[in-house]
């Protein structure tokens, strides 16, 4: 148990007045789930794993170092005290990234639109979401693949909104439909923060499109103060192309992004047995090398400035080359990530929950949970591409994204844990069941006041007997995914823009949402 299970409701009233109890929504502070929960149960990696990786890393970075650093960054992080070789290869001495650890900030908060979705990353609280660039949308109807569109992004964070074990909204899917990489960039933060009021990430495809982003987060957040108080977007950044090489224009990126206020993601994605080493030991290695990297860059810019430890290294099946997200493998390698970015005390992100299997069935259910359970047992403070990806990122679909919220609901009470005290272990309730009771408990005032603030329910997953599901029609769990989809889509969403502000933008940018 964590300090922060909520403790158990008395009893109150008759049997009438519980039941009515139970029907009515919960407090947030009597919910047996929650954002931020914390985890750190399970820990693949040892205390001298650690040291080891840590030491590699170091050791990488003074040795190997990073190439291709733009002009700026090179003067930034030489300025810092890191060594620019001959060979066109930025060196970081130790004593450098002690400096910078202790500069960098280790907890910091995530705005939502709505300062109740605000996530607060900090130690091993867990919080899931979506992230990716898909390029196609599933169609479980037809069980076929198309082109993802800008109309998809915006259902998708609408469909958030709506799901309480989906926490935040990283851009999952590439607006295919936009030809213009400047429309594509804005308007997917245009379809994001107008369908959620969750914390949402997005990327930028080229520097000179960040200047408009912030104009048009300025004019969303009612001025560049508002904003700057508390911004809702953050700026998932590849700012390395492994092997320890600087993705030039993301760190150009970043710069601006730093600039404007925006939180970073430094996000390290090399892929086992390809771009990084094929021991999964190695893998985070060099994902660890690489981002500690990135913490200097950042940190040499501006202290502090709110930032996540992306390392986010997949896996590769060796057989093909080709990844294999939702393997075992990669479920370890997120885990031992997850423990690196708690050796060092700095917030962290890493991906789980992607499905190798096309479409939303047993592979997919086996997959994804099998690295979120983990992602989160570990502490995982971000849980990137947690639900609705399939084909190993290729594919998004928002009915598996529906079905995931049911999945992530399951996976958080594993990461709250078994609650341990007195009155759990106290046999009480068991001699008044045994000696001269009834001789089971399902109606006792433990078992009922139990019922909505330890146990976590399912809205789609079915648990009736053979009988009853024949006698309800034999509902079909797609088929009811499908029907959830369509009704959130069309429920309302408090991220509707003022009309004269939505006016105003489409006035100064060509929104391609009607």
């Amino acid at each position: 148990m964590t300090d922060e299970t909520p403790r158990r409701a008395g009893r109150s009233g008759g049997r009438a007045a519980r039941t009515a109890a139970r029907s009515a929504p919960l407090s947030e502070a009597l919910r047996p789930i929650r954002p931020g929960m914390q985890g750190g149960t399970y820990n693949p990696l040892s205390q001298l794993d650690m040291e080891k990786i840590n030491e590699a890393a170091l050791t990488a970075l003074e040795e190997i170092g990073l190439a291709d650093a733009p002009q700026s960054g090179i003067n930034i992080m030489v300025g810092a005290g890191a060594i620019y070789g001959d060979d066109g290869r930025l060196r970081y001495p130790r004593a450098l990234i002690e400096d910078m650890l202790a500069k960098a900030n280790r907890e910091i908060t995530l705005f939502g639109r709505n300062p109740k979705h605000d996530l607060h990353l900090s130690k091993k609280k867990v919080h899931y979401g979506t992230a990716g660039a898909a390029v196609h949308m599933v169609d479980v109807e037809s069980r076929s693949y198309r082109e993802s569109t800008v109309r998809d992004l915006h259902n998708a964070a609408r469909i958030v909104e709506h799901l309480d074990n989906i926490h935040f909204v990283q851009r999952p899917m590439v607006c295919r439909d936009i030809l213009d990489n400047r429309e594509m960039d804005l308007n997917t933060i245009y379809a994001c923060t107008t369908g959620t009021e969750k914390h949402v990430g997005t990327s930028f495809t080229e520097p000179d499109f960040v200047d408009d982003a912030f104009e048009l987060l300025h004019m969303i957040a009612g001025g560049e103060d508002k904003w700057r108080e508390r911004p809702f977007v953050s700026n998932s950044n590849c700012f390395v192309v492994p092997p320890m090489k600087f993705a030039t224009e993301s760190c150009q990126v970043m710069e601006k992004c730093i600039a404007g206020g925006m939180p970073i993601l430094l996000l390290s994605a090399g892929q086992a047995g390809a771009t990084a080493p094929a021991p999964i030991a190695g893998a985070i290695v060099q994902a660890v090398a690489e981002c500690l990297a990135g913490m200097v860059y950042v940190n040499a810019i501006k202290p502090g400035h709110p930032t996540i430890f992306g390392t986010w290294p997949f896996v590769s099946d060796l057989r093909t080359g080709a990844m294999s997200g939702g393997s075992g493998e990669q479920a370890l390698l997120t885990a031992g990530c997850a423990q690196m970015h708690h050796y060092y005390g700095l917030p962290g992100g890493a991906a789980a929950g992607i499905a190798d299997a096309k479409l939303p069935d047993m592979q997919a259910g086996w997959e994804q949970a099998m690295s979120n359970v983990m992602a989160g047992l570990t502490g995982l403070n971000m849980v990137y591409e947690a639900a609705g990806m399939h084909a190993s990122l290729l594919g998004f679909c928002h009915e598996s994204l529906i079905l995931g919220d049911d999945l992530l609901g399951q996976a958080m009470r594993c990461v709250r844990g078994i609650e341990v005290n007195d009155d759990t272990v106290g046999i009480e309730t068991m001699r008044a069941t045994c000696l001269g009771g009834p001789g089971h408990y399902l109606g006792s005032d433990q078992t009922l006041s139990l019922m909505q603030t330890e146990y976590v329910y399912p809205v789609l997953a079915d648990r009736s007997s053979p009988k009853e599901w024949q006698e309800k029609g034999r509902p079909d769990l797609i088929q009811n995914a499908i029907a959830r989809k369509k009704a959130l889509i069309a429920a309302p969403t408090p991220a509707t823009l003022d009309a004269i502000v939505d006016a105003e933008i489409r006035k100064r940018f060509n929104i391609h949402l009607t």
